[in-house]
């Protein structure tokens, strides 16, 4: 399957984006999957940074054939020597790591425990449905806080955190002040893995905030904003509205019933963040979890 809707944009100079999705009517497989509910439905992108003839890739995408499609357009560019770093361990992010066999694999410690937990149920699809991961390859290289890469004459901090999930890796480009934040921040909403650490994850927002960014650019985005260079910072203070929000929904009825739109609404009006509507499914999953937390 040669996936047909994937486009190349480049949203800064060395730094391409792989996007899929958001495309009315398409869809990746006809029977209910975690490519079509996860990824193609709400938008979402890897990324590639590369000078020269190295180039780093972060996430490998949603299937093989996605991923060989960003493999043989970075060998058009001349690129010979890849390094793939995993943003997080869910599937749309490593389903096509088998493409850059003998590249390292770099991911965070817990990553790679997850991965490695889950492995046989994600091969055959037990866990959380098809299609299967086979084989599903696993980090080559971990690490644990902070770790530091030249890709050519550019060097990428990759940052362990806790947001969305509990194996977050962000990737920021202090020369450009370029973040690179995985599922980290979303738009129009952050899924929430653990409602039980909504706490955790504020306190990896107000780091990435610490870092003051010019630019972020998510996994799970629109795709003119990531084309025009990403989204500015105002995007991390949104999501750090809507986590509090949430944090407020325990205790609070009234909150409860306020829309998605009405919590965000400053930072729609100022276009740090957009509305698409798949998220309102999004967020009353958010919802549940934290009123069954």
């Amino acid at each position: 399957m040669t996936p047909a809707t994937l486009r190349v944009l480049t949203p800064a100079p060395g730094v391409l984006a792989f996007y899929d999705g958001r495309v009315p009517g398409h869809r990746f497989m006809s029977q209910p999957n975690w490519v079509d509910d996860g990824a193609i439905e709400l938008g979402i992108a890897s990324y590639a940074i590369h000078d020269g003839t190295h180039a780093l890739v972060y996430d490998t995408h949603v299937s093989l054939d996605h991923a060989r499609l960003v493999r043989k357009h970075l060998e058009s560019l001349g690129i010979t020597r890849f390094v793939v770093v995993l943003s997080h361990w869910h599937l749309d992010h490593v389903a096509g790591t088998e493409v850059f066999a003998g590249s390292p694999v770099i991911a965070n410690a817990k990553t790679l425990a997850h991965l490695t937990e889950h492995r046989l149920g994600i091969e055959d699809a037990t866990y959380h449905g098809p299609p299967a991961i086979i084989p599903l390859i696993l980090p080559s290289q971990v690490f644990s806080g902070q770790m530091t890469l030249q890709i050519g004459r550019r060097t990428v901090e990759l940052i362990e955190t806790e947001i969305h999930s509990d194996d977050a890796t962000v990737l920021w480009l202090p020369a450009e002040r370029l973040l690179l934040a995985g599922d980290t921040l979303e738009d129009s909403l952050t899924y929430v893995g653990d409602p039980h650490r909504l706490d955790a994850h504020l306190q990896g927002l107000a780091r990435l905030a610490a870092l003051t960014p010019l630019r972020i650019l998510p996994n799970h985005g629109a795709e003119d904003v990531i084309a025009a260079g990403g989204y500015g910072p105002g995007m991390i203070a949104a999501a750090e509205a809507y986590n509090g929000h949430l944090i407020r929904c325990q205790t609070d009825e009234a909150a409860r019933a306020l829309t998605p739109q009405q919590v965000l609404a400053p930072w729609l009006a100022t276009r740090d963040v957009t509305w698409f509507a798949p998220y309102a499914k999004i967020h009353a999953q958010n919802l549940a979890r934290v009123l069954a937390s």
